[in-house]
């Protein structure tokens, strides 16, 4: 590991011009991650670019750095980092063809698609992953890249209540406060706040609330976007509303991208239940708990194929 360390800092400190990517509909974990990262280099004296194929969204342009984040790379570069991303695909056109030399990620499903792989599956979020090892890459962590990664530990914890949130976490959670973060702020921002259209949109998903078999699920469809307003072809986070709903082992959001294609989102809901390996049945990935995928179909067929497998998966984990 040690080794890996040292292999990253002097990629890191060789690297003139970084170009930094994440993946398409980018939550605050990949933003967070992005954006620490990246002004971590800037303040080291490097040219940075951060590129996201779908840029920030609204509701999360309040961290800092945001309004430097581009839809496409220009110019070359002798450094390409991912971050929060488990395959070279969920990076949207950001790369522009360009192979990443450094790729830095939690996910249990993400694959080696980098030259250098910095992959700890059992870490809460990305951003942890940063918190952790920054200062060891001779990167100080200043306020505001404090703030970009302690809204990725709080996002991607649900403000820490999953069940992987570590003592680690809360420490680290305390550290970059001590570093100049607005945990309340951050908080309020990162997960309660909502626009008049969002919740708009979960009045929508919530209509189409269905519950069978271990399975509660919900949907949004192109005509529910159109119709509240909303501008994300996000669930807006309501996936996080429905898993907390009793009388149910796998919470699951379809929302519809357009008439061909289907976005989903597993949350186990039980510590057994594993939702990556039934996301990874549809080209998917992601965490045990916390998983997803793009399903090609329209949205009938897709609803109909994703609920058949969720239901066989808690059929073969209980006999």
């Amino acid at each position: 590991m040690a080794d890996l360390h040292t292999e990253i800092q002097n990629r890191l400190h060789n690297a003139t011009r970084v170009l930094i990517v994440s993946h398409i509909r980018p939550d605050a974990d990949a933003i967070g991650s992005a954006l620490a990262l990246g002004l971590a280099l800037l303040d080291a004296g490097k040219q940075v670019q951060v590129v996201l194929s779908d840029g920030v969204p609204s509701s999360l342009k309040f961290l800092p750095g945001a309004e430097h984040v581009r839809l496409k790379a220009e110019g070359e570069f002798d450094l390409v980092v991912t971050v929060d991303c488990s395959e070279l695909k969920r990076t949207g056109d950001a790369l522009g063809g360009r192979n990443p030399d450094l790729v830095i990620d939690h996910h249990l499903t993400t694959e080696n698609f980098g030259t250098v792989n910095l992959i700890e599956s059992q870490t809460v979020a990305t951003a942890s992953i940063l918190t952790k090892y920054l200062p060891t890459w001779g990167l100080p962590i200043t306020a505001p890249i404090a703030a970009n990664l302690l809204t990725g530990l709080i996002t991607d914890t649900l403000g820490f209540r999953t069940s992987n949130t570590t003592p680690e976490a809360l420490r680290q959670a305390a550290t970059l406060m001590e570093l100049g973060a607005d945990m309340s702020m951050l908080y309020y921002n990162a997960l309660i706040r909502r626009t008049f259209p969002g919740a708009k949109y979960w009045g929508a998903g919530l209509s189409s609330l269905c519950r069978a078999d271990g399975i509660i699920w919900s949907t949004l469809t192109l005509a529910d976007r159109k119709n509240s307003g909303y501008t994300g072809n996000d669930d807006a986070d309501l996936i996080n509303i429905v898993s907390s709903i009793d009388e149910a082992e796998i919470a699951i959001m379809f929302v519809e991208q357009n008439k061909a294609k289907t976005k989903i989102s597993w949350r186990g809901l039980k510590p057994h239940v594993d939702v990556s390996g039934i996301a990874v049945q549809f080209n998917g990935g992601g965490h045990k708990l916390a998983a997803g995928a793009e399903v090609n179909g329209s949205l009938s067929e897709v609803q109909e194929k994703v609920l058949a497998a969720t239901k066989k998966a808690l059929e073969n984990h209980t006999r």
